[in-house]
């Protein structure tokens, strides 16, 4: 099989194996949803502008979701006993490591199609714009490709819920802050070219950072 056809071999299993219990996506969803009413009963009484605090809420629900669903990502994958297979078979391991990226960040952005019409709803703002889901990819797209490093690197531990949040978030808050603010930034009525400086950050980071794991796998999945 070609490099590519592994790659969407393994992505096609992880999206029939979804489809066919729903557990992860409920779940993301449910707990997205959860973040943004909450954020909306607290501020509604208490902030007199609301467009300063949705960029915050939103990123908080979108990044608690996809630390959920990174936390699964290869947990399932061991309990099965499939990661052992994928190990010993004859493919490249940096297939692995981008197709389980492609997985993580398809279910996380799925998780953002939701909740976006839901806080548009909520909070009484358009976010379903262009701008904002570019913004939006490039923060996920980043997110999910170090939490799929840290993933692996902790599906072996007893205390994985605790340890990959606390390994995670200090690498990726320069993308969390970019995307805050460029979403803020949007929100207050810029343009892409007003938030520039924030958006080549946000692809500075990807390219960098994703790089960074997609040649540092082979060596941390050995361990």
């Amino acid at each position: 099989m070609s490099w590519w056809r592994i790659v969407g071999a393994i992505v096609w299993k992880d999206v029939v194996a979804e489809w066919r219990t729903k557990e992860l996506l409920s779940a993301m969803f449910a707990l997205a949803a959860l973040v943004i009413l909450i954020f909306n009963l607290a501020f509604e009484l208490r902030v007199g502008n609301v467009r300063e605090v949705v960029p915050g809420a939103l990123w908080v629900a979108f990044i608690f979701a996809g630390m959920l669903g990174l936390n699964r990502s290869f947990v399932l994958e061991k309990d099965q006993g499939s990661l052992d297979g994928l190990l010993l078979s004859p493919t490249d391991r940096s297939a692995i490591y981008l197709a389980k990226w492609l997985s993580n960040w398809l279910f996380i952005s799925l998780t953002e199609a939701i909740t976006l019409p839901l806080a548009s709803a909520l909070f009484n703002l358009n976010l379903i714009r262009a701008d904002l889901l570019l913004i939006t990819a490039l923060g996920t797209g980043g997110y999910a490709g170090v939490g799929t490093l840290f993933s692996v690197l902790t599906a072996n531990t007893r205390t994985r819920e605790v340890l990959l949040p606390v390994l995670l978030f200090p690498v990726v808050m320069p993308l969390l802050l970019a995307a805050v603010k460029a979403t803020g930034g949007l929100l207050d009525g810029d343009t892409l070219a007003g938030v520039s400086h924030w958006l080549q950050i946000l692809i500075g980071f990807d390219l960098i950072f994703v790089a960074l794991a997609y040649v540092l796998f082979d060596y941390v999945v050995e361990e």
